[in-house]
């Protein structure tokens, strides 16, 4: 193969990705105006639906017009070889491969982000705005973006520092030493992500001893989910949507509610989304994702380190010096169909698990009560309540709303 005809092969490959998701956009946008199905006709009220589907609708043409803008520049960058320019602006600063890495990716992140920070401004202060969710300042914005470059810094560039490091004193094993690094990075990141990073946005608070305090940890004892506190994360500060999460394991633990959850809710249905997530820990849903990432993360890394020695992939984007950093821009995309692949499975299995995490909450606290959050969570956020089934397949994570009332109902 010569590398005009792999340029070839990368080019038809991003234009046939954007073409399918696309597509699926699309074949979901047509259902927009759907009639609510019979079990979720009390989510919305006429004038509320009304709502949801003009939000429907402008975020979907914002979608189209930020991903044609991006798919004509990335293409742009690609035939006018702005890869090869981008080696040689790095390589006039250094010989050292690591510094070269750390450079190109530093390039190609801050322009990426330039490039979007007025798509984000766009999406948060003119839609989200308009819609009544944002509450975040333009002050808040830049803060947030300069503490996002600087940690995306740090750790991305260490990580990568660290894998550059690894290949040039270990050749093609360089793979083995990365797999066993990014385990024990994610196992670290599951521990401390809620007292390392998130800290670094958001103020986190114990929850208040009350009524909603009382009942959490009943539930928690009666099933057994040892919990020492549960945290309030100020997310109003933000948006008005509401979330909670779960994290750590063992004696790491850590249930944190957004404020706005706990204004949107009632006691009961606030338990029942704590009973579903405790779902997730008590049928080790945690653990085997975590366990199914790292096996999809080492077979990557294992083809990867078959190719990275092929001075075809830096040729094919019009580099000289054969390199690991133009070797992983090159494979990343050749290898990007089997990724969506492996995507659409690992979101299969999501997917079941929301189901079990569903099951657990119905059996052990209160079906009509998750219920009740679910469409109350929906309602506020103005979800879509008929998306199209080729959109669920590959996209989503969860079940759709009315699936999960209907498994809840059953």
């Amino acid at each position: 193969m010569t590398p005009q005809v792999l340029f070839y092969i990368i080019i038809a490959i991003l234009l046939i990705d954007f073409a399918i998701d696309k597509l699926i956009s699309y074949l979901n946008a047509r259902h927009f105006d759907d009639a609510i199905p019979e079990e979720l006709i009390d989510v919305y009220s006429e004038k509320e639906y009304l709502k949801s589907q003009a939000y429907k609708k402008e975020n979907y043409q914002f979608s189209l017009f930020k991903s044609i803008f991006t798919i004509l520049l990335t293409l742009a960058f690609f035939l006018f070889k702005g890869f090869a320019w981008v080696d040689a602006i790095a390589r006039s600063y250094s010989s050292n491969e690591v510094i070269i890495g750390l450079i190109f990716f530093g390039i190609i992140m801050i322009a990426s982000d330039i490039l979007n920070t007025p798509f984000s401004y766009y999406h948060n202060f003119v839609i989200e705005e308009k819609y009544g969710f944002n509450k975040s300042s333009k002050r808040l914005f830049v803060i947030d973006k300069l503490k996002g470059l600087i940690l995306s810094a740090a750790i991305g560039g260490g990580i990568l520092a660290l894998i550059i490091w690894f290949y040039q004193i270990t050749g093609s094993s360089f793979w083995i030493y990365t797999w066993i690094f990014i385990g024990l990075f994610t196992i670290f990141i599951t521990l401390f992500y809620s007292t390392l990073i998130v800290p670094i946005f958001n103020k986190q608070s114990p929850l208040e001893d009350g009524e909603l305090k009382d009942a959490i940890f009943n539930f928690s004892n009666k099933t057994g989910f040892k919990l020492d506190n549960i945290y309030v994360i100020d997310g109003s500060k933000r948006s008005t949507k509401a979330n909670a999460y779960f994290s750590g394991f063992g004696a790491r633990k850590r249930i944190v509610l957004y404020d706005t959850l706990i204004n949107d809710l009632n006691t009961d249905e606030i338990v029942a989304v704590l009973a579903h997530e405790i779902g997730h820990y008590k049928k080790k849903h945690v653990f085997i994702n975590m366990l199914l990432s790292l096996i999809v993360t080492g077979i990557t890394l294992f083809i990867f380190s078959l190719l990275i020695d092929n001075a075809l992939l830096s040729s094919a984007l019009s580099v000289d010096n054969p390199s690991f950093h133009i070797g992983l821009i090159t494979f990343g995309i050749l290898y990007s169909p089997i990724s969506e692949l492996t995507g659409i499975v690992m979101n299969v299995i999501s997917r079941k698990f929301e189901y079990q995490a569903d099951d657990f909450a119905k059996n052990k606290f209160d079906g009509a009560a998750l219920i009740s959050s679910l469409k109350k969570l929906s309602k506020n956020s103005l979800s879509n309540l008929t998306p199209h089934k080729t959109n669920v397949f590959v996209h989503y994570s969860h079940p759709t709303l009315l699936q999960r009332v209907r498994n809840l109902n059953s």
